[in-house]
């Protein structure tokens, strides 16, 4: 059966990057009255891309073209040790959602230095910027998972995620928590309104304008990463609701995971249709309010709610 898991879960990280996006582009269409690429036109772009020959910087190393390899491997890892279908992800050990921090802190710094290695000063600014907002990100991530391994006593990412509907407080801090989760993915996938994926304007841009340079393969690799965030953070707020044990209900688990990764992106795709882009100067304090609703859930769990 875990076998089967994982062979579902490995599918799942290999289709969902591109049905999200489509999800998210439809739903942005919808909005303002067009008819919008198709669900699979994510995967025709990256196609391709593929077959496009790069472009290179006279200033970029080595490092430039294969950074964003790394970055894709360094998403894909930390995906793996995520939760989508509930209480299972195929690498699970103790205190793993530490390694999944750490994984997805290294795809950031290998981001930032191929815009830094191409010498651009508009890259260098977008660097800055993810850097500085990573600094927000991470904590309340952090204490996101910590509240609910206070919640549920366990210490591995899929036992805490899965685990905490059966905790007394789930009622109480299941709110705060996604609302949490919501804010990061918006952060950490680059979409609004912290980021703007479709803007070509270099003075509010925050990822785009740190893989300005890559072309053909190399920007296959950089969008393809991008996606996978955001399939790993929609996976665990699926993961997160689903009220199905993968190990005695899999189909169901699988159905309720992927119905729930779609109603996130259509989410998304609403938020950015009917909210504008935040100034930069309001984006940490947006972010740090996925702190505070972490740890909000946190004071929950530790004031009892919930218990008989």
């Amino acid at each position: 059966m875990r076998a089967t898991l994982a062979l579902l879960h490995l599918l799942l990280l290999l289709c969902m990057p591109v049905v999200l996006v489509g999800v998210v582009n439809r739903t942005k269409s919808w909005w303002v009255g067009r008819r919008g690429p198709g669900l699979m036109q994510s995967y025709w772009d990256l196609r391709r891309l593929l077959g496009k020959r790069a472009v290179l910087s006279t200033t970029a190393s080595a490092l430039f073209r294969a950074g964003p390899y790394g970055v894709l491997v360094c998403h894909f890892f930390a995906a793996s040790m995520v939760p989508m279908i509930g209480q299972f992800a195929p690498l699970q050990f103790s205190l793993d959602f530490v390694a999944v921090a750490y994984t997805l802190g290294l795809a950031r710094v290998l981001l930032m230095l191929c815009a830094l290695d191409v010498g651009s000063s508009f890259e260098g600014m977008g660097a800055a910027r993810a850097a500085s907002l990573s600094g927000f990100a991470e904590p309340a991530l952090f204490l996101v998972v910590g509240s609910a391994a206070a919640a549920t006593g366990l210490h591995s990412f899929a036992d805490v995620i899965g685990s905490l509907q059966h905790s007394a407080s789930y009622g109480w801090i299941v709110v705060p928590l996604v609302l949490a989760l919501g804010i990061l993915l918006q952060t950490e996938a680059a979409r609004g309104p912290v980021d703007d994926p479709l803007t070509h304007l270099e003075l509010t841009m925050i990822h785009e304008v740190m893989v300005l340079d890559h072309s053909g393969p190399e920007l296959a690799a950089m969008q393809y990463a991008a996606a996978l965030k955001m399939t790993l953070y929609t996976g665990l707020i699926a993961a997160l609701l689903n009220p199905f044990d993968p190990l005695s209900a899999p189909w169901a688990a699988l159905a309720f995971g992927v119905a729930a990764m779609l109603l996130v992106a259509l989410a998304v795709g609403c938020v950015e249709s009917l909210s504008a882009r935040l100034p930069l100067r309001w984006v940490p304090a947006y972010v740090l309010l996925a702190s505070a609703l972490a740890l909000l859930a946190m004071a929950m769990v530790g004031l009892g709610l919930g218990r008989p």
